[in-house]
């Protein structure tokens, strides 16, 4: 039997100033980030100990300093994040990441818009 596990965030909301408008640098916005990593947890269903898996705490703490930088393009943060990960958590094998910017200043009456990135190591 093969086992995949995940350890996720979901729906982590932040107020942050990306955006190509100048509004959106020197206002901000609200943003949603969603975080789906594969990781092998086995080991941690086994020992209940949280050196055996990928601690989300630590995880939110890397989304959170990403989301601090102030960039033009959802993808410029979206690439900061994924390769932050795939750096400070090497046994990853997997990452789902969706960013929602609430309110896109595109006249549309939504729920938000944004990028979603799907990587398989």
């Amino acid at each position: 039997m093969k086992l995949e596990g995940y350890i996720f965030l979901s729906n982590v909301r932040f107020y942050a100033f990306h955006g190509v408008m100048p509004q959106e640098t020197k206002v901000g916005g609200e943003f949603l980030v969603d975080l789906r990593v594969g990781y092998p947890i086995a080991d941690a269903m086994q020992s209940d100990e949280v050196a055996d898996t990928l601690n989300y705490a630590e995880l939110y703490q890397l989304v959170k300093r990403e989301m601090e930088i102030p960039s033009k393009l959802l993808e410029h943060v979206a690439g900061r994040i994924v390769s932050a990960v795939g750096e400070q958590f090497p046994k990853v094998s997997s990452i789902h990441l969706k960013i929602t910017k609430k309110n896109p200043p595109m006249g549309a009456d939504c729920d938000g818009a944004g990028v979603e990135l799907n990587i398989e190591k």
